[in-house]
């Protein structure tokens, strides 16, 4: 057995010890499509990875980098995926080359196949590597035009906290052009999780922009507009805005509908 395989066999057997069905159940709740999870909430993994780092302090960042991915081509279980992307958090910031961005790719297309999986990983670990490499920020636009809706999902999620965001000693402001260019790309996506994705990018948007977000909106909400926007995903834009706004946008999707 290989040592990959070895601290892969470590991490199963500290999962079992600490799973339960109880919350496997729990977590099943809110994937309707299906999940397949062994029981071991966030905190779990916490700990489960805050041990082992603890108890192997002598692997370096590739090494870590090479376990991760053998992780996530061996993993069974949902909790597993999580695991192997909160191992990289440790060196993410300050280890690796911008080519770890194309992998990061790589494993949305490959490796996710659910919205937590997708979640944690941008607000999580893409979230510090971009902290550090902010000229890599606005470079993901391409993503929506993956076959892969994780992917496609990820091309929002991966802006939620760069909408404006401390960084050092100055403060970066994502260009809200490129917000209102994804979500036209994505617009007409069938996957309810893209969907969602977007009214989730837009609701950021909207604390710092929001005549410019009520603008967007109101386009698609037009009477002549021939892209219809999802109620789902308006709810979800407009959830932060005052009640008499948001009122008046639900009752243009309604005309419109």
């Amino acid at each position: 057995m290989n040592q990959h395989a070895c601290y892969f066999t470590r991490i199963k057997r500290d999962l079992a010890d600490i799973s339960s069905a109880e919350k496997a159940e729990s977590s099943r709740r809110y994937f309707p499509n299906g999940i397949h999870c062994c029981g071991a909430n966030a905190a779990d993994i916490k700990h489960i990875v805050k041990t082992f780092q603890t108890e192997h302090p002598q692997l370096s960042a590739k090494e870590t980098l090479a376990l991760t991915e053998y992780l996530l081509v061996n993993a069974e279980f949902n909790e597993e995926k999580l695991i192997a992307f909160a191992l990289l958090n440790k060196f993410v910031k300050h280890h690796y080359e911008d080519g770890l961005f194309q992998r990061f790719e790589y494993w949305l297309e490959h490796y996710a196949d659910n919205w937590a999986l997708v979640d944690d990983l941008c607000i999580k670990t893409i979230y510090q590597f971009l902290m550090a490499r902010p000229h890599l920020i606005d470079t993901t636009q391409h993503w929506a035009h993956s076959k892969v809706s994780w992917c496609r999902r990820a091309s929002n999620v991966v802006w939620v906290k760069f909408i404006k965001r401390k960084i050092g000693k100055t403060t970066y402001y994502l260009n809200k052009e490129l917000v209102f260019q994804n979500c036209d790309l994505l617009m007409n996506d069938s996957d309810e999780f893209v969907q969602k994705s977007i009214g989730w990018l837009l609701k950021v948007t909207a604390a710092e922009h929001e005549a410019d977000v009520i603008t967007y909106l109101e386009k698609f909400l037009a009477k002549d507009s021939t892209t219809k926007i999802p109620r789902s995903t308006l709810r979800y834009a407009i959830e932060k805005m005052e009640a008499p706004t948001r009122k008046r946008l639900l009752s243009l999707g309604e005309i419109k509908n």
